[in-house]
C-alpha cells in the first residue's frame, strides 16, 4: 500500500487523519489491515506500515485512536511511530508473540532480556511520538527476566526521540537506551507498578542524552544511567521531572563498567521514594568524573542521599575478567530541600585507600525521622566492600544525617540537618576523611575520627565547641574559626 503525502498543516480525508505536526510521508497502520479492536492481534499490518515507510525513504506510522494489540515491533531508519491521542498500543500478553533478539553489541543486559515490545537497533532518526499510550499488559508475565519483555529497546542507534507519550504496565525495564547517541526523552508519563525491575528510564553507555519534562512513577528505580558494557554514559542532561518509585529515583549504577561522565541533574521533585533519592553507586570497575545536581526537593525519600564507592567487581562478559577498582570523583549536590522518609541516615562512603575524592554538598537542608539510640550511636559500621550498594546496605547509621567514610577533598557548605523526634545519634560523622572543609552549616552535634585537614568555620550550634564537636584518632590540623557555637 502506498503512504499519504503530507506536510506539516496538511489535512488528510477522515478515514486516514493524521497529525499536523506529521512531516513526510504518512503510512495509517489501518491501511494496512491493523483492526484496532485490541483484540486481533495487529503485529503484522503495524510492521507492514513500518516497513513501507522506510522503503519510502522514511515517514510516520500513524496510529489513529482504537487499541492495537501487537507482538514485537521492529524500527528502522527514519521511521517514526506516531500515536494519536486516544490511540494505545497493547503489548500482546501470550510470549510467543515477542520474538529472542538477542543484540549485535555485548552487554550485561544480555542476562536481562531478548525480547521487547519496541526494538531498535543501529537505526537513525526514529521516534515515538503523540499524545497515545503504550500499554504493556505487564501483569500477565511471571518468571525470570527473559520471561518479561521490555516495552521499548533502543541499541546502538542515533538521533532517538521520544515524547508525549504515556507508558504504562511494563512486565520488566520499562525504556532502555543502550550504546546510543543524541537521544532525547521530553514529556514522557510513566506509570508502571504492576511487575518487578519496573525502571522507568534506563540510560545505558549512552551519549548525548537530553531527558526533560518527564513524570515517572516506577515500581523500581526511576531515572537510571547504567553501563553495562565498555562505553561510558557522558553529556547527559535531566531537568524538570517528577519521580516516585518503590526504589530510587535518581540513580548511577549499579552496573559502573564503562563509567559516568559529565552528567547534570537540575529541577525535579521526588515523592514517596522508598529507597534513596540521589544514588550514586559505583561497584563494577569505570570512572565516575563530573556529576551535578542541583535544585531538587524530596518529600519522603528513604534517604536523600547515597553516594557509594565498593567493589562487587562485575564483569559485564560472561567468563570476562574482573574490572579493576573503579573512581568516583568530582561530584555536587546542591540547592537540596529533602525530608527523608527512614531514620538509616545518608552517607558518602568509599574503601581504605580507594576514597571518593572532591565531593561537594552545598545548600542542603534535611529533616529526618530521629529515633536512633545511643546503641546505634556507638555501633562499628561494617566496610561491606563487594555487597549489592543501596543506602541500607549498612544498617542504621551512627549518624542521623550524613555519615562521610573514606573521602578525600569533602566539602560541606550551607548544610542544615534537622530531626522531628528524639534522637540519641550525632548529626554528622566523618571518619577516615582528608581535606575536609564545613562551612556555614547547623549541625546538632559532629563527630571526626581520623580526620585530617580539616577547616571548621562559619558552623552555628546550641551546643559548646566541647560537646558539639567530638574529635579521635588521628586528628592532623583540624581546624575551627569563627564559628558561633553554645
Amino acid at each position: 500500500m502506498q503512504g499519504l503525502a503530507v506536510t506539516a498543516g496538511a489535512g488528510l480525508s477522515a478515514h486516514a487523519a493524521a497529525p499536523a505536526s506529521a512531516r513526510g510521508t504518512v503510512f495509517p497502520v489501518r491501511e494496512f489491515g491493523a483492526t484496532g479492536d485490541g483484540v486481533r492481534l495487529d503485529t503484522r499490518s503495524i510492521q507492514g506500515a513500518v516497513d513501507a515507510c522506510a522503503a519510502a525513504g522514511g515517514g510516520s506510522v500513524y496510529f489513529a485512536p482504537g487499541k492495537y494489540l501487537s507482538g514485537t515491533i521492529f524500527l528502522t531508519d527514519n521511521v517514526a511511530l506516531y500515536l494519536e491521542a486516544g490511540a494505545t498500543l497493547l503489548g500482546s500478553k501470550s510470549l510467543s508473540d515477542y520474538p529472542v533478539t538477542v543484540a549485535r553489541i555485548c552487554s550485561y543486559t544480555d542476562n536481562y532480556t531478548d525480547k521487547s515490545l519496541i526494538y531498535a537497533e543501529g537505526a537513525s532518526n526514529i521516534a515515538i511520538l503523540g499524545r497515545g499510550v503504550i500499554d504493556g499488559q505487564g501483569a500477565a508475565f511471571r518468571g525470570p527476566y527473559k520471561m518479561r519483555p521490555y516495552l521499548i529497546r533502543v541499541i546502538s542507534c542515533r538521533n532517538v526521540l521520544v515524547s508525549d507519550v504515556t507508558i504504562l504496565n511494563s512486565p520488566m525495564w520499562v525504556q532502555h537506551y543502550l550504546a546510543s547517541d543524541e537521544v532525547e526523552i521530553r514529556n514522557v508519563s510513566v506509570h508502571s507498578l504492576v511487575n518487578a525491575n519496573n525502571d522507568g528510564i534506563d540510560i545505558d553507555g549512552c551519549q548525548k542524552v537530553r531527558i526533560s519534562d518527564c513524570e515517572i512513577v516506577s515500581g523500581d528505580d526511576a531515572i537510571v544511567f547504567k553501563s553495562t558494557l565498555n562505553r561510558p554514559c557522558r553529556d547527559i542532561a535531566v531537568t524538570n521531572c517528577t519521580m516516585s518509585t518503590r526504589c530510587n529515583a535518581l540513580k548511577l549504577g549499579t552496573e559502573s563498567n564503562g563509567g559516568f561522565e559529565n552528567i547534570v541533574v537540575s529541577s525535579c521533585t521526588i515523592y514517596e521514594t522508598d529507597l534513596a533519592g540521589i544514588a550514586v553507586e559505583m561497584v563494577d570497575g569505570g570512572l565516575l568524573d563530573r556529576v551535578m545536581f542541583s535544585n531538587i526537593v524530596m518529600q519522603r525519600a528513604g534517604a536523600p542521599i547515597f553516594i557509594r564507592l565498593g567493589n562487587r567487581a562485575r564483569p559485564f562478559e560472561t567468563n570476562g575478567p574482573k574490572p579493576p577498582m573503579g573512581r568516583l570523583r568530582n561530584v555536587t549536590i546542591s540547592n537540596i530541600e529533602a525530608v527523608a522518609g527512614r531514620n538509616h541516615g545518608c552517607s558518602i562512603t568509599g574503601l581504605a585507600g580507594h576514597e571518593a575524592e572532591n565531593i561537594t554538598l552545598d545548600n542542603v537542608r534535611m529533616v529526618f525521622p530521629g529515633g536512633g539510640s545511643a546503641e546505634d550511636a556507638s555501633r562499628e559500621v561494617p566496610e561491606n566492600a563487594d555487597k549489592y550498594p543501596e543506602f541500607k546496605m549498612f544498617g542504621v547509621l551512627p549518624a542521623y544525617g550524613l555519615y562521610c567514610r573514606h573521602v578525600k577533598n569533602l566539602n560541606l557548605r550551607n548544610i542544615e540537618t534537622r530531626v522531628e523526634g528524639q534522637d540519641a545519634r550525632p548529626s554528622l560523622i566523618c571518619d577516615d576523611v582528608q581535606d575536609l572543609e564545613l562551612s556555614g552549616s547547623r549541625f546538632d552535634t559532629v563527630r571526626f575520627r581520623d580526620v585530617r585537614d580539616a577547616f571548621v568555620h562559619g558552623c552555628r550550634s546550641k551546643r559548646k565547641a566541647a560537646d558539639w564537636l567530638e574529635i579521635s584518632g588521628e586528628k592532623d590540623s583540624v581546624v575551627l574559626d569563627a564559628n558561633k557555637l553554645g
